[in-house]
């Protein structure tokens, strides 16, 4: 058992980066203690990783007090790495290392040897629940497993504080309440636990938050003092008479609106301070429609905040052209899509339909099939069985002009990084033909439409994630595709720039554009028009996602959200395959 008497104590930190005007760490003053989790939140670029890695002794602060368990992480920094343990935003094991021999690794560089390396094992294993993989490759885990292991090898040596550093990005929704669980025990055996996560979400699963932007504390206390602050500010909008979508890109433009999304048959809308109602409903040309009041998220609370998010409508939408085409016409089609590897089937006569401005989703937990399936039907992976069409083409025996008619963004950023913003552009529009005053006036739209012209000379390296993830967009939407591939498109953003993503792909799809999504946001899940729920292999589920609540509806649970409905489903599964 852990004493609960470590705390980490800062007193006006600052952290200036020579090349920034404002400081990444602006005056922070601050204690955290053991026993509970800490959840360190904010946008992308507010400073957490900063403050992560000052407090891990990797990163030196310009000025000010920090001390880690009564010990400065600079100058003491051999003692603090004895009780400290650090699990950084990327994985940082050997992926062609096995599970064990990753444990192994970490054990001798921690010390742990003998007898008591194999009693760590054996509780670390059982703990993580990786016993059944200890010779896989720790390059052939899924995401969730990945940071499974991560969080193991972190904890050899029985670390007293525990620094994460957005554990949970890319992983799905049940291996998250699973490293939460794991993450809570650890805390009521008196660790000290300090998460950054841009998943707002589990903001509500931490006893206490700092939330930082721009290197400034905005909040720090219990989250749900900061949701409460929005009671009777929430709202849900019902009507037939206009597309959710195109009444979004209205409704934010309004002064009484701060923020909102879609939720399945519903707008939500997080009203300003004083919003008339009546006035909204006017001013939206809504004559019968509902308002119905729902209970504020924390993420409500964070983006008002914040100021609200985006005020405007997509500026891509508006130099993009409207797709001349039948509406009910079937664009992409699974037809008993199977793939093996060996004698392991990844996916198993999985079959589908997309219609033409239709946005399907693909969720599913890490390992279920979900990427596999997706990287056919986009054509970066051969079927072993049965067909992945697009437009009505096999892509496997098809033609180079459907596939450039296909926009493609991966999962993992894949631009070059040694090349500036403008010359990614540059690149990536000559690769779909592009040249002359036609390439140069497709950049300079791009260019616009993603805010990128103060960053045309700088190195794709040295982006934060949002402006990478903005720039990836671009440059897949460089040809104007007419059909859209995104995998996890907004994996480890903030939730401003997944609105600001979500505005755009929103605007595309009423211009006739079809997008086939994955994502592990399952807020993300709403904006589908329909989704379909990939696991062990098979498509288990497939419907809108009311539908798919209607399904998981019960007493306990009259209301599902869609990460309950996720979860019930999966579980609902397993069940009815073990009778």
């Amino acid at each position: 058992m852990i004493k609960p008497t470590h705390v980490i104590e800062l007193e006006s930190l600052q952290k200036h980066f020579p090349a920034r005007d404002t400081p990444a760490i602006a005056d922070l003053t601050t204690v955290l203690r053991s026993g509970v989790v800490t959840g360190l939140i904010g946008p992308d670029g507010a400073g957490k990783t900063t403050l992560i890695r000052i407090l891990a002794g990797l990163m030196t602060p310009t000025s000010g007090k920090v001390q880690v368990a009564g010990l400065d992480p600079i100058t003491q920094d051999r003692r603090l790495h004895t009780i400290l343990g650090y699990m950084p935003q990327k994985f940082g094991l050997y992926e062609d290392l096995t599970v064990i021999e990753n444990l192994t690794l970490y054990a001798e560089l921690r010390g742990v040897r003998g007898e008591r390396r194999k009693q760590a094992f054996d509780r670390l294993l059982t703990f993580t629940d990786l016993t059944r993989f200890t010779h896989r490759m720790a390059g052939k885990l899924s995401g969730g497993m990945k940071q499974k292991l991560g969080l193991a090898c972190t904890l050899l040596g029985q670390p007293q504080v525990l620094l994460l550093d957005e554990p949970s990005v890319g992983v799905d929704p049940i291996s998250r309440t699973e490293l939460w669980r794991m993450v809570h025990e650890l805390a009521d055996s008196g660790m000290l636990i300090l998460w950054s996560t841009s998943y707002l979400d589990e903001a509500e699963r931490c006893s206490d938050i700092l939330l930082l932007n721009e290197g400034k504390l905005l909040f720090n206390g219990v989250p749900q003092t900061l949701t409460q602050g929005m009671a009777g500010r929430t709202v849900l909008i019902e009507t037939q008479e206009i597309s959710h979508r195109a009444l979004l890109q209205q409704a934010i433009c309004l002064p009484d609106v701060g923020d909102g999304v879609i939720q399945g048959k519903y707008l939500r809308l997080s009203l300003k301070k004083g919003a008339d109602r009546h006035r909204l409903l006017r001013d939206l040309n809504l004559f019968a429609a509902k308002i119905i009041d729902t209970p504020p998220r924390f993420e409500d609370a964070f983006i008002d905040l914040l100021g609200g998010s985006m005020d405007s409508k997509s500026v891509l939408t508006e130099v993009l052209s409207a797709i001349d085409a039948p509406p009910d016409e079937t664009v992409i089609e699974a037809r008993e899509l199977t793939k093996k590897y060996g004698s392991f089937t990844a996916n198993d006569r999985v079959n589908f339909r997309v219609r033409r401005g239709e946005i399907f989703g693909l969720l599913g937990p890490n390992g279920a099939g979900k990427s596999t399936t997706f990287k056919m039907m986009c054509g970066l992976q051969v079927p072993s069985a049965g067909q992945a069409l697009v437009l009505g083409t096999d892509l496997k025996t098809g033609s180079g002009n459907v596939r450039q008619r296909l926009g493609y963004m991966a999962q993992k950023f894949a631009l070059y990084g040694n090349l500036t913003v403008a010359q990614n552009l540059k690149f990536f529009s000559g690769i779909y033909g592009l040249r002359g005053q036609k390439q140069r006036d497709k950049m300079a739209e791009m260019t616009g439409a993603f805010n990128l012209h103060p960053l045309l000379n700088q190195k794709t390296d040295s982006l934060s994630l949002g402006y990478k993830q903005r720039l990836a967009l671009a440059c897949a939407l460089m040809h104007e595709p007419d059909i859209l591939f995104l995998d996890e498109p907004t994996s480890g953003v903030d939730p401003i720039t997944r609105r600001e993503f979500w505005l755009h792909i929103n605007g595309m799809v009423d211009k006739g554009v079809t997008v086939m999504v994955t994502t592990h946001f399952m807020e993300e899940a709403e904006y589908c028009d329909r989704i379909g729920l990939v696991y062990r292999g098979k498509i288990i589920a497939i419907g809108t996602p009311d539908a798919l609540k209607h399904q998981v509806t019960s007493e306990q649970t009259p209301d599902p959200t869609m990460e309950q409905t996720f979860i019930a489903l999966i579980k609902n599964y397993d069940a009815k395959e073990a009778q």
